[in-house]
């Protein structure tokens, strides 16, 4: 057999193993494995698998997923989230529907610490649910927000998505990072803005809550004025070349820690629960990059990148118009897959294309991780939708997805704004200290 026909059944084989809910790394490595002894015979293929699970374990770049999901842990444990959520509230809250654009800007502040779509839906969801409930807020515009707020989590960085993402392309992690603040700025504005419009043409769906005083406002600003402070001193960092993102990362946790003592929120059970899920996380991240790095060796041998980007140049398409093709191509993968393993599977292949075709690879990973957050919230997969769905029971799915339409409109906005403009994505890279 020819090596292209065997990458399409190792592919296939790929997508069996997905669908029987194998672990996406696991996946990988299964696949990769087997096609690559099929194509170089078992003594290549054990060279490999000796070297490339070490090579990743030793990787430097990679400490800053543990770094800034033990950040986001300690932001949880110490009730940062409803200090948020309380700041937004006193700002926004007596808007109409805005309790539900307390719960967006609170989903971005949270994800500023967090780097986490799931955890962001999670952590907000729980303060801004019953909330919205007294108030009488309707179920499909409250569990909507939530699910669709928590999908900033990837953008706004500290992202997950974007140092996957940067170790796959060899890119800079730091221009990642700056490179989603404006678009989560901008992403956050739209779907506060869709709130608006849906409020607008049925008030009832989202009354406007009491309007706090202004001892409450103080308040709210003081107990949020650290957790601020800290995003601000750790990408402000990294923006003027003070901090390397690993040391971003290192800072941001120490600080949060000590606002945990300050809090007196430290206990056996608080960091027993903040090291647990961070190693959980971080074991996931490396499994999904040691798998990557062992199926890319052999689609690479496969030649079927190549096959796929000489077939896309036959179609006799402009440069945008094969980068419409390929964003439609992650919208319809994005109905039946997770995020990363789109991203995991697809980058080998799409990301000669796209530097082949001109285009910015740091504005590229953007527009690409806005849109795998629509991923999150596309029937039936959805997995921020099963996560709302966890926290408010008595809401049927079909509500939640009905709620989560209108947010993923504006994501398809996003992605077209950025498209026309993308200085709005390398502003801040281009004018970084490096």
């Amino acid at each position: 057999m020819s090596p292209t026909i065997i990458g399409l059944i190792t592919l296939g084989g790929l997508f069996v193993l997905i669908f029987l809910r194998f672990p996406i790394g696991i996946a990988l490595g299964i696949a990769g494995s087997c096609g690559y002894l099929m194509l170089n015979g078992l003594d290549t293929t054990l060279a490999l698998l000796g070297t490339i699970p070490f090579e990743i374990s030793y990787n430097y770049d990679l400490s800053i997923v543990a770094l800034f999901v033990l950040m986001g842990n300690f932001a949880m444990v110490s009730g940062m989230s409803r200090d948020l959520y309380t700041l937004a509230r006193s700002l926004v809250g007596h808007w109409p529907g805005g309790l539900a654009s307390a719960t967006i800007v609170g989903c971005a502040g949270f994800a500023a610490v967090s780097g986490s779509s799931l955890a962001s839906a999670v952590t907000m969801g729980r303060v801004s649910l019953p909330e919205m409930e007294r108030y009488k807020y309707h179920p499909r515009l409250a569990t909507g927000c939530v699910a669709a707020g928590g999908t900033l989590g990837i953008l706004i960085p500290p992202s997950t998505g974007f140092i996957i993402y940067a170790l796959l392309t060899e890119e800079s992690i730091g221009q990642l990072f700056l490179a989603g603040v404006l678009p989560g700025i901008m992403l956050t504005g739209l779907f506060m803005m869709t709130i608006y419009l849906l409020t607008r043409i049925n008030p009832e769906i989202g009354p406007a809550a009491d309007r706090l005083a202004w001892r409450e406002k103080i308040s709210a600003i003081g107990r949020a004025s650290t957790l601020i402070a800290i995003v601000v001193i750790v990408l402000g960092g990294m923006y003027i070349g003070v901090f390397t993102p690993v040391e971003a990362a290192a800072v941001g946790a120490f600080l949060t820690f000590l606002l945990m003592i300050f809090r007196k929120k430290v206990n056996l059970q608080t960091m027993k629960f903040c090291i647990l899920e961070t190693i959980k996380t971080f074991a996931m991240v490396y499994l999904i990059v040691i798998g990557a790095f062992i199926f890319n060796p052999f689609l690479a041998v496969t030649h079927l990148p190549a096959d796929l980007a000489q077939m896309v140049a036959g179609l006799d398409l402009s440069p945008t118009g094969v980068l419409v093709l390929i964003i439609f191509g992650y919208i319809v993968l994005g109905t039946f897959l997770e995020g990363f393993a789109i991203m995991v599977l697809t980058i080998p292949i799409v990301f000669p294309m796209i530097t082949t075709m001109g285009f910015d690879p740091i504005w590229f990973g953007v527009l690409l991780v806005v849109v795998l957050e629509m991923s999150l919230i596309s029937p039936p997969l959805g997995l921020n939708v099963f996560v709302v769905k966890g926290i408010a029971e008595g809401v049927p799915m079909s509500e939640i997805f009905k709620g989560v339409l209108p947010f993923w409109g504006a994501m398809l906005v996003c992605t077209a704004i950025l498209i026309i403009f993308p200085e709005i994505a390398l502003l801040l890279p281009n004018t970084m200290i490096r």
